[in-house]
């Protein structure tokens, strides 16, 4: 009897999950017709397991080939998470701590011209309370290293180091960098040692050593393209291919490269490249406070907790990861977005349920509102939103809420 009962949980449990994946699939249509997004992964975890993963739209658009489960994507800002992780993976084994000034990790003084007796620590950095900002750019060191650019203080805000909170690109990459120097290994492969092999996941951030047959093309609305515009070139009529700059190979500026100090090249800031069911993964080992489902441990409970904590209170953003219930009716998630070359991406997850969501998008335009109000969707119970929140708020309502 017990058999019996527990085989009809699983049967009814499978049937919700069917039918959850029914009705989703069919309110995102419109959605994604009314925003022209180009091509759409998402992956569903419930109960501490993969339960849902689908593929909508193209890969590339000039091909016509469609987008699959094991595409890989530059995620973007979610890439920041990953050297967060190996640099706490440092700090456990006391090779380095979050109080440690960040000019002994980057080989020149880090300073705030207007407070320079305020140390800039790695804890700073990672939350993005270091004062700093990308005013300069973030692509290079030599933009805040005072022995190159006379025009570092740019790179600093009004307010001391640790009192204020600005989300800046150059923080990650100079994380990077003091990861790199610390591991004696360089940044792409301290990262595929650390944190992807152990967790069995097919990735990283150098673009040379990867599959480019998997790599999705990734579509920018064409006012905000890097190239000329040539009208005739355009996708769908308003998308220019992004991905000559998004996965552009590293090989001639790698045969130059300065240990401890060019690690932008990887950009540790938003540069891995990675399948939307691997990060899926990936998040479930945070979910489950560092431990992976199958028991592998990439961090303590305490560094994982850790990194889950807010430290500034209005933006709720912790060690690259922050808190919100953007997506998800009043019910505060844990993870963070990516945004690059059109591409769109989002991991949220809760850690006490046991239940997260992955999104990746590949092209959609901006003027959700405009859009959604023409097709009759704005007034919808989801709202208004671009294509990673109308997802995200549709994911949760059939998956969770139901």
């Amino acid at each position: 009897m017990a058999l019996i009962a527990l085989t009809m949980v699983a049967c009814n449990s499978s049937t919700s999950i069917e039918q959850s994946a029914a009705q989703f699939e069919q309110q995102i249509e419109p959605y994604r017709q009314a925003l022209k997004n180009v091509g759409l992964n998402v992956v569903v975890v419930k109960d501490n397991q993969i339960v849902y993963t689908h593929s909508f739209g193209y890969k590339n658009l000039e091909t016509g080939e469609l987008l699959t489960d094991s595409c890989l994507f530059r995620i973007a800002s979610i890439s920041k998470s990953f050297t967060t992780t190996s640099l706490l993976q440092l700090c456990e084994e006391g090779k380095v701590s979050l109080a440690t000034d960040v000019s002994e990790l980057v080989g020149f003084a880090v300073r705030n011209p207007k407070f320079p007796n305020t140390p800039i620590t790695l804890e700073m950095l990672l939350s993005h309370t270091s004062s700093i900002c990308d005013d300069e750019g973030y692509f290079t060191l030599d933009v805040i290293n005072p022995q190159v650019n006379k025009n570092y203080a740019q790179c600093y805000r009004d307010y001391a180091p640790g009192s204020g909170y600005e989300y800046c690109n150059l923080n990650l990459n100079m994380a990077g960098t003091s990861l790199e120097r610390l591991c004696g290994e360089r940044f792409d492969q301290a990262i595929k040692h650390r944190v992807l092999d152990p967790l069995g996941l097919y990735g990283g951030y150098c673009v040379d050593s990867l599959d480019n047959k998997r790599f999705a093309s990734l579509y920018e609305n064409a006012q905000y393209a890097e190239d000329t515009i040539d009208m005739s070139e355009l996708y769908m009529g308003v998308y220019v291919c992004e991905d000559e700059f998004a996965y552009a190979p590293r090989s001639e500026r790698i045969q130059a490269y300065q240990f401890g100090y060019d690690t932008p090249v990887f950009s540790p800031t938003g540069g891995m490249k990675l399948s939307a069911p691997d990060l899926a993964r990936y998040m479930m080992m945070h979910m489950n406070y560092g431990t992976s489902p199958d028991g592998v441990r990439i961090l303590s409970e305490q560094s994982s907790k850790n990194m889950q904590t807010p430290r500034s209170s209005d933006e709720n953003y912790g060690l690259s990861l922050w808190k919100t219930d953007l997506y998800s009716q009043g019910v505060v998630l844990t993870g963070h977005t990516g945004e690059a070359y059109g591409m769109r991406s989002a991991m949220f997850f809760n850690p006490e349920e046991k239940y997260g969501f992955v999104v990746i998008s590949n092209g959609a335009l901006d003027n959700y509102e405009e859009l959604l109000t023409q097709a009759g969707l704005a007034d919808s119970p989801i709202g208004t939103g671009d294509i990673l929140t109308v997802t995200l708020r549709l994911l949760y309502n059939n998956f969770i809420v139901q």
